[in-house]
């Protein structure tokens, strides 16, 4: 039987793929919307950014609408890279919805939501994965390679595999959805040398 809150959200969120014109998108798309779920999607314990990450969503639109209703079923806690944030997580939540080892499996690419929390600054990153975010609600001075500049809800940034990138997010803090596609390993992820840290 069909979830109809599941399949709000799944389509909401292949339609915002679609819009971005790259196959890698189409076939996040595709993903979504025609693979079974591997693993029912429950409840979960409560998270520290639980309530900021509800407050953000809210009036947002569809999107934002679906996401609130199966909110509490999310897998937030599911990062990928856990393993090699270090500190660095607590500023932060992320949910997988899609890759090898997500409710809905895909050998070849990952797909979740990403939430970081207001004044924070997650430092210079990169990775062999092609990555596209795309900004839901709230804002951040986004820095992609040599581009550095304020990004809020609706646009749509792409990093090229290995290019670094850092987040430092707004007043109200950032959340966003987020697509890998390509080599999606996650051994490669780690941090590079950041002036905005004055350290390696």
């Amino acid at each position: 039987m069909r979830d109809p809150a599941l399949d709000r959200l799944l389509f909401a969120l292949a339609d915002l793929w679609r819009a971005e014109p790259r196959p890698e998108a189409e076939a996040t798309a595709q993903a979504l919307t025609a693979t079974q779920i591997a693993t029912p999607l429950r409840p979960g314990p409560p998270g520290p950014h639980d309530a900021a990450i509800r407050a953000l969503l809210a009036g947002k639109g569809p999107l934002a609408e679906a996401t609130l209703a199966l909110f509490e079923r999310l897998p937030w806690g599911t990062n990928p890279v856990d393993a090699q944030v270090g500190p660095y997580a607590a500023i932060f939540a992320v949910a997988e919805l899609l890759g090898p080892d997500g409710p809905i499996p895909a050998p070849d690419l990952r797909m979740g939501f990403f939430y970081q929390a207001p004044g924070t600054y997650y430092p210079l990153h990169n990775h062999d994965a092609d990555e596209t975010y795309v900004i839901l609600a709230g804002s951040a001075v986004w820095t992609a390679g040599d581009d550095t500049r304020l990004r809020g809800a609706g646009e749509v940034i792409h990093h090229p595999s290995r290019l670094p990138h850092a987040f430092a997010a707004g007043p109200e803090g950032l959340l966003a959805v987020w697509r890998w596609s390509g080599d999606i390993n996650t051994h490669s992820y780690g941090f590079t040398e950041d002036p905005a840290l004055g350290v390696a």
